[in-house]
């Protein structure tokens, strides 16, 4: 049976079996530019509905203001949150697939407080994770507390590349956030990629 609450539709075994609930996402993986930045948040049962009434969900479906206040109450309501990542190089030196399962695996290493079950949006699981681990194919949809890593792992990266962008002016970074948009594909064939593009990536090749 599948309950579904403020559009979020949540297996009963997922949450209500164990007191401790990691959600954990990743942003970035189809960007050009920068890392693959993953968040894993472990919120208190009884946050899950005034967050779902704040507006949490797919970070892809909020506003960039809407994300960095939503990220703001998930941070504070949360009982542990960490941020892991993988490195361009690591993107071009394993493939966009497994730094993605790496920075998620990075970030949920890092949780102070130990879950009792980690949501891993996505079909592949973490290896070597010593944690009981659960994928959801469109976790982002599915549960809030995937939903509330991905809105937090974006909020992360887009101040990352913000910051990044003032070193390489030339790119409209503060505007695509190192994604694949006509002037950033223009701008590579002018100006060659940064140190910070994946050259694993076609656009990016030289």
């Amino acid at each position: 049976m599948v309950i579904c609450c403020n559009n979020f539709c949540e297996l009963p075994t997922l949450s209500k079996q164990k007191k401790l609930v990691a959600g954990v996402d990743e942003v970035g993986r189809g960007a050009l530019f920068g890392p693959v930045v993953a968040a894993a948040v472990i919120l208190p049962a009884s946050t899950l509905p005034q967050l779902a009434l704040a507006g949490v969900k797919d970070s892809k479906q909020l506003s960039a203001s809407r994300r960095l206040k939503l990220a703001q109450e998930i941070q504070n309501l949360a009982l542990d949150w960490r941020i892991g990542y993988a490195t361009r190089e690591e993107i071009d030196q394993i493939n966009i697939l497994q730094a993605s399962l790496l920075a998620m695996k990075r970030a949920v290493l890092k949780l102070q407080v130990k879950p009792d079950l980690c949501l891993v949006d996505g079909k592949q699981s973490l290896q070597e994770l010593p944690v009981p681990q659960q994928n959801i194919i469109k976790g982002d949809q599915r549960s809030l507390e995937i939903a509330a890593a991905s809105v937090v792992a974006k909020v992360w990266r887009d101040d990352l590349v913000m910051r990044l962008a003032n070193r390489y002016p030339n790119y409209d970074l503060a505007t695509n956030k190192g994604y694949p948009t006509v002037r950033h594909r223009l701008a590579l064939q002018q100006h060659g990629p940064t140190p910070q593009h994946r050259l694993s990536f076609r656009p990016c090749r030289v």
